[in-house]
Order: structure tokens, then C-alpha cells, then sequence
């Protein structure tokens, strides 16, 4: 876990949230699936003036009727108070009604005039003989309101048919305009300005768009569990707030700044300046953008002004990001750690170095692992000093006090002379290439070898495990959150992608490279295929010697 100590930002306590619910009522049209949406009253106290779906907060009252609702067996007391009170709620708003007659045949429009929207939903119904057809309500995804509002809710998305012959009439009050709309539709508009929406509802359009009948929607939701779950968190991109979820690239940077949902964060990529990530953290990314380095290499400066700093990474061979290292970090540089000897990550050690020599400061040794000899000319590469497997760089202030030890951890696969780090303190793991955010990195042998790649992730996982660490710092792209779970996906991603280089030699024995990738990176635009190529290579040697042990 990071050292409270070493927040950017003083803790603060989100506001609780309150339990609710949402449904969106579908329908097949020729044009495909639509959805029903309202206007929120513009005084709301939340999202006013916003489309929606029918929805509010859960009453008690919503508990204590299960009597009167059909569920499904596999429907738990909770899924069954969550779509009664969705049920409650697309009556009071829009005079939709989910509900069977005792006979069995859906409730009609003299069932539906002969109940008050105003007065208690249950008694009514069960008055009247209804039943309420909670059965027919899945659920389709869980928001929990982003932490900086000031009102929050816990609330499930759930997802019904519009029973036939019901047309929505909205109550005046809270909403307004009842239309049915095609998601691409409602997301057209939205861009265009014309159909305002608040993030949860547009990404929840997005994914519900993928989707051709509402059969096929309702099957997605068979096994009771939200197909999605998320508590999306708020940056800032270019002065402007930009909302993110647990699967977008910037969600991991923001959960370790602002863990409480500050909306401080600048997620512009720049190259002028670097950026805190905490007190003892800053990252200075160099100016070499492109296909293989993403928005650029990611230079670390580790520790402050009472310990000194470890850089990370300086980079390529860039004088002026290299100054600009030097400058953050006061000229006080006492280590100097490279990851591996590639030209984006390396050649800017030396400057750096010459940077504290001419300034008058003690030498930093250069430390890391020197090139093999398989490497590339131009990832030659050799160090003052070559870091051990487990070795710990410490950086101490002169009273004995604040410490930042960072752990190095071989990790060939990407390069055979690959490195990661801890920063043991924080559960901070620095991944250099061997992880990234926003694509997975080139094995390119005879230098990359996708045996050692596969192994390096499983001991990174273990490392991962054994010091709770949650959060991973590449050398390319933003800072990655839910470590573990981002390693499971990169090495399920790899497996998957060797299954179908397999299947590729198997249908093309005779087959070349470049007919492999045809086949294995079907998914990849072709300008990427002679990249792909590499690591296609990779996963062919790697299949080979798992061939040859069988």
C-alpha cells in the first residue's frame, strides 16, 4: 500500500452512498433495439436536465413486498428488492407497469389507470391482484456514483421488454419527455450537443449498442451478474474534466493521485515539465512518440529533497529531457537504474551522469544489467555496475528517517537483460517494458524470447501477491491500477495469441512468417503486421520447445 505520508493530496471521506436502481426498458424495432429515455426535471437535485432511464432510490417498502413479485430461482433477495423497486419506480415516473394479473396475462392499460402514481406502489397492487413480474428483470451492470459528488448512489442498471400495448407517460415532476431511441442514436445526439447525458448512462449506451434484439440482451444477463461493474473516477485532460472507467488507460494514474476522487490530475501528455504522481514520485516523459513508445518513454525520479533521487529510465539521447531530469530533481541524482539497454531507455544514462559530474555533485553510478550479446547494435549497453537479482538501492535522509528502497527483479523476455523494480515502501512496481499501458510490448528475438517473457509475468504476479502491490508504473503510457488483474490479462492476451499462431502452422504448415500473421493477427491493422512479426516469431520458438518436452 502507499505511504499516506507521500499523498499529493490530504485524505478526505467521499460521501456514502445510497442504494437505487435503473432500468432500461427495451424493445425490437426494424432499425434494431431501442431503449426508453426521459428528461430529468432541469431542478433535480442530480443530473438535472440529463436523459435517463426510470429510476430512484430503493425504499424499505421495496424489501417487504416479495410476496407480490414472480422471481426467477435463481434470483436472490437482493436482485428481487432491486427490480421492485425499478418496477416502483418506471410506474411512478413514466406509468409503465411490469406486472401480471393472478391469471397470468399481462396488466393492461385499465389495470394501469385503475392504480394511483402517487399514492404507496405495493398496497395497490396487491389490492388490485397484480403480480409483479420481477422475474422478467435482469440485471445488466453496477455504477457506483464517481467519489468527488456530492450525492452518490449504488445502483444496478437492470434491463426488462416493454410489455406490449403500454405507451410511457412521463409524471411531469421528475420527468419529462418520455422517447425511445437507438442507442448510436442517443449517442449521435449527445455528440452533436442536442441530448445531454451524464457518463454512466453513455457508456452504458455504448456497450448496449453492440448488441442486434433485446432476446440478445436478456440472454448476456442470464447469469445474474452485472456484465460490468464500475466507480468511475475524474481527471483532468487538457484543463477540461474527463470522466474514465476501471478499464480505460487513465483510471490506475487517477486511483493512485487522487485516491479520493480529487479532480486535480492533469492527464495531458506533455513533455516540458514532470508530472507528480506523489510526493516522492515524478514522472518526465521524453519527447519520442510514435507506434513502438506510445506518448513516449516514461522517465521516474524516486525519492526528495532529504534522500536524494534514483532515476529510472532517463531515456534516449535527448540533451534537453536529460536537463530537464537533472533540473527536477534539484541535481541531486544518486542512482542512475536502467530496465534494459534499448535505445529509448538507456543512452540518456550517460548524459545524465555527465550532468552531475559538470555540476560539481558526486559521480551516479549507472546501474543494470549489461546487454547480451544477442541485442541489437544499437541497444549495446553496459553499465558501472550490474544490479543482482533481489539487490536494493536504498535512499535514506542523514537523520535515518524516510526511506525509499527499490528492489531489483530480472525479468528477461522483452530483452535479456531486463529489469523491474519495487519501490518496497509503496508496493510500487516499476515494469519498465515488460508491462504497458495502452498495448502489449514487441518480443523480438534472439534478444526477446517469449518463454522468459511468460515466466517473467508469473514471477512479477508472485511479486505482486507477496507485497500486496496494486499498482504498475511502465515506461510507456499511464500509470496501470489492479496489478495483479492487469498481469492476468496481459499473459491470458499471449496465450490466446499463441493459440492462434498455432492454428495458423497447423493450417499453413508450410507456410512463412508473413502467412502466419495473416492468419494469427487477423484482429491487427496490416500496417502493424511486419512489428507483429517479431513477437510472431517469438511465439513459434516458444511453441517449438514446448513441442520438444512433449
Amino acid at each position: 500500500m502507499v505511504r499516506s505520508t507521500q499523498l499529493l493530496h490530504p485524505p478526505r471521506a467521499p460521501a456514502p452512498t445510497r442504494p437505487a436502481a435503473t432500468v432500461l426498458l427495451l424493445r425490437d424495432t426494424p432499425q434494431g433495439v431501442e431503449v426508453l429515455m426521459t428528461r430529468r426535471s432541469a431542478s433535480a437535485s442530480f443530473a438535472p436536465g440529463a436523459y435517463v432511464f426510470p429510476g430512484g432510490g430503493i425504499d424499505p417498502a421495496d424489501a417487504q413486498c416479495h410476496a407480490l413479485a414472480a422471481r426467477r430461482d435463481t434470483q436472490d433477495e437482493l436482485r428481487l428488492t432491486q427490480a421492485i423497486a425499478a418496477i416502483r419506480e418506471s410506474f411512478e415516473e413514466l406509468g409503465v407497469l411490469l406486472a401480471r394479473r393472478r391469471d397470468g396475462r399481462p396488466a393492461g392499460a385499465a389495470d394501469i389507470a385503475a392504480l394511483d402514481r402517487q399514492a404507496p406502489f405495493a398496497p395497490q397492487c396487491e389490492a388490485a391482484g397484480l403480480v409483479l413480474a420481477a422475474d422478467t428483470v435482469y440485471v445488466l451492470a453496477h455504477w457506483v456514483t464517481d467519489r468527488d459528488l456530492a450525492r452518490r448512489f449504488d445502483v444496478p442498471f437492470l434491463v426488462a421488454r416493454m410489455p406490449d400495448g403500454q405507451q410511457p407517460v412521463a409524471d411531469e415532476a421528475e420527468q419529462f419527455e418520455p422517447v425511445w431511441v437507438r442507442p448510436a442514436d442517443a449517442l449521435a445526439r449527445h455528440a452533436a450537443g442536442g441530448f445531454f447525458m451524464i457518463f454512466p448512462t453513455i457508456r452504458t449506451l455504448q456497450r448496449l449498442a453492440g448488441y442486434a434484439s433485446v432476446d440478445a440482451v436478456l440472454a448476456a444477463c442470464a447469469n445474474e451478474q452485472p456484465l460490468w461493474t464500475s466507480c468511475p473516477r475524474a481527471g483532468l485532460l487538457h484543463g477540461k474534466e474527463a470522466r474514465y472507467m476501471e478499464s480505460d488507460p487513465p483510471y490506475g494514474e487517477l486511483a493512485l493521485v487522487c485516491p479520493d476522487g480529487q479532480i486535480v490530475h492533469e492527464l495531458g501528455w506533455q513533455h516540458e515539465r514532470p508530472v507528480p504522481l506523489l510526493r516522492h514520485l515524478l514522472r518526465l516523459t521524453a519527447p519520442n512518440p510514435g507506434h513502438m513508445t506510445g506518448p513516449g518513454t516514461n522517465s521516474y525520479l524516486v525519492g526528495d529533497a532529504a534522500t536524494g533521487y534514483a532515476a529510472i529510465d532517463p531515456g534516449p539521447a535527448d540533451a534537453a529531457h536529460v536537463q530537464r531530469l537533472f533540473d527536477a530533481a534539484g541535481g541531486d541524482i544518486r542512482h542512475i537504474l536502467c530496465t534494459h539497454s534499448h535505445a529509448d531507455h538507456s543512452p540518456g544514462a550517460a548524459l545524465l551522469q555527465a550532468l552531475a559530474v559538470q555540476a560539481g555533485k558526486p559521480r551516479p553510478a549507472i546501474g543494470g544489467l549489461p546487454s547480451a550479446p544477442t541485442a541489437r547494435p544499437a541497444s549495446r549497453f553496459t553499465p558501472d555496475y550490474a544490479l543482482t537479482d533481489g539487490q536494493r538501492i536504498v535512499l535514506q535522509d542523514a537523520q535515518g528517517g524516510t526511506t525509499h528502497t527499490l528492489q531489483a527483479v530480472f525479468t528477461p523476455g522483452h530483452a535479456a537483460n531486463h529489469v523491474c523494480f519495487v519501490l518496497e515502501e509503496d508496493a510500487l512496481l516499476f515494469s519498465g517494458d515488460h508491462i504497458l499501458n495502452g498495448s502489449t510490448t514487441i518480443i523480438d528475438p534472439p534478444d526477446g524470447n517469449m518463454r522468459d517473457y511468460i515466466d517473467s509475468l508469473d514471477r512479477l504476479d508472485a511479486l505482486c501477491a507477496a507485497h500486496d502491490a496494486r499498482f504498475i508504473l511502465p515506461a510507456h503510457g499511464y500509470v496501470l491500477g489492479f496489478a495483479r488483474q492487469a498481469i492476468a490479462k496481459l499473459k491470458a492476451h499471449r496465450l490466446s495469441r499463441e493459440a492462434k499462431v498455432l492454428a495458423a502452422m497447423q493450417r499453413q504448415p508450410d507456410g512463412s512468417v508473413q502467412d502466419w500473421v495473416r492468419l494469427a493477427y487477423d484482429d491487427t491493422p496490416p500496417q502493424l503486421w511486419p512489428i507483429a512479426e517479431r513477437s510472431l516469431l517469438a511465439h513459434v520458438e516458444r511453441i517449438r520447445a514446448l513441442c520438444g518436452r512433449q
